[in-house]
């Protein structure tokens, strides 16, 4: 007889981002699915990879990060958003965004507790709150414009509710939550034990958007008191500085709560690769322009590609932020999303993503998500190809 091993995460397969990768490679597809830049990051951020590891930075890092790129963190985060947080004991560096997720899961959710999660879904979040014990429970950003149902989620809290994880800039829809949406999160946790883990990747691309000040209006839940105080934020530098290979990203806490994630933390990754931190730190303060002018940079990229398939029989939905663009194929085919993507890159050469992978009940409003961090060339030569359906 077979050794036979129960799984811990039954209903989880391969993810659709491999799966539609794997597919497009085989039909020599042009790869709009997965969410990764097909143009290099700046030769002054590869510079200094080189000169650190010539200059002997190639060994462990203190398990936190590098002193250095936790200051910068921290010195951004105070320019952008007016938050304090000590680089020390509140700044630890990780190995991606969603390992600094699975983290905070990992310090906070027991047994038998709730996390609630907003569908659609990035893929990430319900394996690791149910390999931690937890409960996933799902609040629904609604078609077509995927903002939060505030009565929704407040029915869904429970005496059992340890956790509410958020993403905003959103993938996959591109919506962006505002301000009142903020406002209204940090009334219903204030007097409760819920922790909130903001996922907050795209927090420098989001578009067509000003506060008051004219600054970019990614409303993070650093600039909320009531949210801070109790919340694990999640940065990526892959998804600014166009290195998701990277694999490096931080986490931002209040010192009790990275006191816990820290714990977690050294035994899941203990440290990260020790001269892209030391670069990281010295791109961020030789050269703060890039993350100020990446929204301008993707918006450009965006509507380039909105361009491409202006007269095609895709009807393009909002796209607020991230480089994610979805769209809806109902005027083209009535097949499943699954099924269309599938036909889309194996007979007109263009792979995307189904959003009902994002639906933990599979949920299908025949809508599907490009991903538009590519060069022109790459999405011209996509358009021209969506416009012949």
């Amino acid at each position: 007889m077979a050794f036979y091993l129960p799984s811990r995460l039954p209903n989880v397969g391969t993810t659709i981002f491999t799966v539609m990768s794997r597919l497009a490679a085989e039909h020599g597809a042009i790869n709009l699915s997965q969410g990764f830049p097909d143009f290099s990051p700046s030769p002054a951020l590869l510079e200094r990879v080189t000169h650190h590891m010539a200059a002997g930075a190639n060994q462990y890092p203190p398990m936190a990060g590098v002193p250095s790129l936790r200051e910068a963190i921290a010195e951004k985060v105070a320019r952008l958003y007016l938050a304090s947080y000590d680089p020390e004991t509140e700044v630890t560096v990780t190995a991606g965004a969603t390992q600094a997720i699975y983290t905070a899961i990992a310090a906070c959710v027991r047994p038998g507790d709730e996390v609630i999660v907003f569908a659609p879904v990035y893929d990430s979040y319900v394996p690791g709150i149910e390999l931690n014990g937890g409960h996933a429970v799902f609040a629904h950003l609604r078609f077509p414009g995927f903002k939060p149902d505030w009565d929704e989620v407040r029915a869904l809290i429970t005496p059992r509710t340890r956790m509410i994880i958020i993403n905003s800039p959103h993938n996959p829809s591109g919506s962006v939550w505002s301000a009142d949406d903020m406002a209204t999160l940090e009334a219903l946790v204030c007097d409760t034990k819920i922790v909130v883990v903001s996922d907050e990747v795209y927090e420098h691309v989001v578009f067509d958007q000003k506060d008051g000040n004219g600054a970019l209006g990614h409303h993070s839940v650093t600039r909320y008191p009531g949210l801070r105080e109790r919340s694990f934020v999640v940065s990526s530098f892959g998804k600014t500085y166009h290195v998701t290979g990277w694999k490096v990203a931080y986490c931002l806490a209040p010192r009790a709560l990275m006191n816990e994630f820290r714990k977690a933390h050294q035994f899941i990754v203990f440290t990260v690769h020790h001269p892209a931190q030391l670069a990281l730190a010295d791109f961020m303060r030789g050269h703060p322009e890039f993350a100020d002018q990446l929204a301008a940079f993707y918006q450009a990229k965006r509507d380039f590609f909105r361009r491409q398939i202006e007269g095609s029989r895709f009807v393009l939905l909002p796209c607020a932020g991230t480089y994610f663009q979805l769209a809806t194929y109902a005027a083209i085919s009535d097949e499943p999303d699954a099924s269309f993507v599938r036909r889309l890159t194996t007979e007109h050469g263009v792979a995307a993503i189904p959003v009902s992978a994002f639906n933990p009940d599979g949920e299908d409003q025949r809508v599907i998500r490009f991903c538009f961090a590519k060069n022109e060339t790459t999405l011209a030569a996509a358009g021209e190809r969506l416009r012949a359906l």
